[in-house]
């Protein structure tokens, strides 16, 4: 299918717009402060204490669509769950159950290579094992991730294309309908070689080394080496961010396309990298109805 480019309704753009002209971009710390709600149930999928998701469930009886929701932060210690509650929270009262997932990073023991990306799977997958307790429609989930979790998100949906001799191969993996990549790394390569380095070397030190030490590593993790991958993919972007920038990523779209993936690319005008995060900015507006249309409603 043809890649689709979105520009946000006037109304909306106006809006930021404004809103840019009076506040400053925001910070992690102002998104860690937005409204929020407790979880219904706070579910270990592993051994470790960042091994876990926070499952939230919207009103009513199920069994409900699941979103994954996925936080960024360099896959370190940048952004931990807490900077993706007030959007699991308000994405939950849209009457989706979201599965706010942590894992362990590189500044961690067992993070890096291959543990935050094995993380990553079995988080998701471990959504089987809930739905025997919880009303979850584990036929229709979607995964999105903010920043270094719009990677991982990409990469999820991927994950039926890795060899099982890969040291991030874990069986059977969970079906996605579709990804949302928010301010997202869809080319881990590209990321590693751009020259004003936001991450300060941690997306580096997440794979052991640059892409000319491990070409191996890059290859089973980054969206664009497994180009199509076979799932309709969103990926939103902030016009004004400089972190992960529109431009850094455009070959992928070019590549997704030409692959025949369904991608919608959308840029939100006047939005910085943290701006996407905020259920009170339009962003969210955008995201809602992306979300609800790969889920089928």
């Amino acid at each position: 299918m043809p890649e689709r480019r979105t520009r946000i309704p006037i109304a909306l753009a106006i809006v930021s717009m404004v809103a840019a002209c009076q506040n400053a971009p925001l910070r992690p710390a102002d998104i860690v402060k937005l409204p929020s709600m407790p979880p219904a149930a706070h579910l270990p999928y592993g051994p470790d204490p960042n091994q876990f998701a926070d499952l939230r469930l919207p009103d009513g009886r199920g069994p409900f669509p699941v979103v994954v929701v996925i936080h960024g932060g360099c896959w370190a210690e940048y952004a931990d769950v807490t900077y993706t509650v007030n959007l699991a929270t308000a994405l939950t009262r849209q009457g989706w159950a979201t599965w706010n997932l942590e894992y362990r990073r590189v500044h961690q023991e067992g993070g890096g290579w291959p543990g935050t990306f094995l993380d990553a799977a079995r988080g998701i997958d471990a959504l089987r094992e809930a739905a025997k307790k919880y009303p979850l429609d584990t036929v229709r989930v979607v995964a999105i991730g903010h920043s270094a979790g719009g990677q991982l998100a990409l990469w999820d949906s991927a994950r039926p294309r890795l060899p099982k001799d890969s040291a991030v191969y874990v069986a059977d993996p969970l079906h996605l309908r579709g990804a949302v990549s928010i301010g997202g790394i869809p080319d881990m390569r590209a990321f590693a070689e751009n020259a004003k380095g936001p991450c300060d070397g941690r997306h580096i030190r997440v794979m052991g080394g640059p892409p000319t030490e491990h070409p191996d590593r890059y290859a089973q993790v980054s969206p664009a080496e497994f180009l199509p991958l076979g799932v309709p993919q969103v990926l939103i972007w902030g016009e004004k961010d400089t972190v992960a920038p529109h431009s850094l990523f455009a070959p992928y779209e070019e590549k997704a396309k030409a692959g025949g993936d369904s991608v919608t690319s959308v840029v939100v005008p006047a939005a910085g990298h943290h701006d996407l995060m905020s259920s009170e900015l339009p962003a969210y507006q955008v995201l809602v109805e992306q979300i609800r249309r790969l889920l089928g409603r």
